[in-house]
């Protein structure tokens, strides 16, 4: 019996053994018979032969064509629907080209506009930009090289920005508006409108035959200081701002600006004229030591060009002084009170009249400066240099805290009183070159 199972055990073992070494000789040694070429597939839309990827057929393949095919199609829709949108912006759009050919339109681009100019350089024949702002496109042009018929028209809306402070300048300024007439003429522009620097006396009746109240082309003045004709219908008063023709920046207010102590109670760097009110203010200054604690550099003779030195100094004055003392030179207004502004420094404004033939208008009762009393600058307003001590005392009583708060609350209406001219000039120019929706 014990036999007889050996002799099965043997025999499975050898079986297994066989097996096994079959097994072998088919995987690794018995050679392989090449296998017939398949045919390639025919794609039963037509004639041409079309062979699977590895030569094997794809059974997904008519999905993955609808797929591209629908995807092709919704591709070309949203191509369509941005070129319609493009095309009716391109309608509602209001393309109007700026020719800056006096110091002040560099206010209106860079400051109220908030547009940039390429090359950077100051000193450029010829600088450009461009912005976007409501339905308005603008461009700007500026610099020596944009003469009358030597650039190109682009926009048949145009703001023309003349200097008509004095006899000279107006003689310039009216080449520029004759130039414009003539394009009107020949309808090559559609509209026209002026920003003037106006004359500090407010003499600017050399202006008003262009109006088009007038028998004119020109549809809207904006001029600056307490012009008596301004009456919000197409005459309106425009800020001076700073002095861009002495290349003063646009300032980003800084920590250090708005938190620092600053050294000086008060600055005034400026032209003491005879027999004006600014010499009053040196003479109230010397007394009980005031000068010892303010900022003070006075020159008997205007100079219109900084040397770097200069400018640098005026900058740290208005930086370094809690108040900056603004007397009347020729007119009220001045480029002082939008510089100490941008640097947090608060304006005291000697708040009279100047001779000439600015004054309140139909719509504005509050000159001077009715502009900005109107906005609710939170300047300090005198009528004589003899509040000044008392002034300057109060000064040294409040807390830093105090004048920080001071500070932010200046820098925060003035950022809010660029924002609301230019959307006021935005506005006023669709309202009047847009057609009305009305009826």
């Amino acid at each position: 019996m014990r036999g007889s199972r050996k002799r099965l055990c043997s025999a499975l073992i050898v079986a297994y053994g066989l097996f096994s070494l079959y097994a072998a000789y088919t995987v690794f040694l018995r050679p392989r018979r090449l296998a017939a070429p398949r045919p390639p597939h025919r794609d039963r839309r037509g004639s041409r032969d079309h062979v699977a990827l590895g030569n094997e057929w794809n059974p997904w393949e008519e999905d993955e064509k609808n797929e591209l095919v629908a995807s092709q199609q919704k591709y070309e829709a949203n191509l369509k629907m941005i070129k319609n949108a493009r095309s009716h912006l391109d309608q509602t759009s209001l393309r109007v080209q700026i020719w800056g050919k006096a110091a002040i339109g560099l206010y209106l681009w860079q400051h109220i506009i908030g547009g940039h100019l390429e090359p950077a350089d100051v000193t450029a024949q010829w600088r450009e930009g461009s912005q976007k702002a409501g339905k308005m496109y603008f461009s700007f042009i500026t610099g020596p090289s944009v003469a009358p018929g030597y650039f190109s028209v682009e926009a048949e809306n145009v703001v023309l920005v003349l200097n008509g402070r004095e006899k000279a300048k107006i003689t310039y300024a009216t080449q520029w508006l004759h130039y414009a007439q003539t394009l009107m003429q020949t309808r090559k522009i559609q509209h026209v409108v002026v920003v003037l620097l106006g004359n500090e006396q407010c003499n600017n009746e050399w202006i008003q035959p262009y109006l088009k109240r007038n028998g004119g082309f020109v549809n809207l003045l904006f001029v600056t200081y307490d012009y008596a004709l301004v009456n919000e219908e197409d005459i309106f008063q425009w800020p001076l701002g700073v002095a861009t023709y002495r290349n003063f920046p646009v300032v980003e207010p800084s920590w250090s600006m708005l938190r620092d102590p600053r050294s000086y109670l008060c600055n005034f760097l400026g032209t003491v004229y005879k027999n004006s009110s600014r010499e009053n203010l040196m003479e109230i200054l010397k007394q009980d030591g005031l000068d010892k604690l303010c900022w003070i550099a006075a020159r008997e003779q205007w100079q219109p060009q900084e040397t770097n030195e200069s400018f640098k100094n005026y900058q740290d004055a208005l930086l370094q002084s809690d108040l900056t003392l603004c007397p009347v030179g020729i007119n009220t207004e001045c480029y002082r009170i939008y510089e100490a502004c941008s640097y947090g420094s608060l304006p005291v404004i000697e708040d009279v009249m100047t001779s000439g033939d600015c004054g309140n208008s139909s719509v504005y009762h509050s000159a001077p400066l009715q502009l900005l009393k109107t906005m609710g600058a939170p300047f300090i307003f005198i009528k004589n240099w003899k509040e000044l001590p008392a002034v300057l005392e109060k000064e040294k009583k409040m807390s830093l805290q105090e004048k920080i708060q001071r500070r932010k609350k200046l820098i925060e209406w003035y950022r809010n009183f660029k924002a609301w001219m230019r959307q006021k000039f935005i506005n006023t120019l669709e309202n009047s070159f847009l057609p009305s929706d009305k009826g």
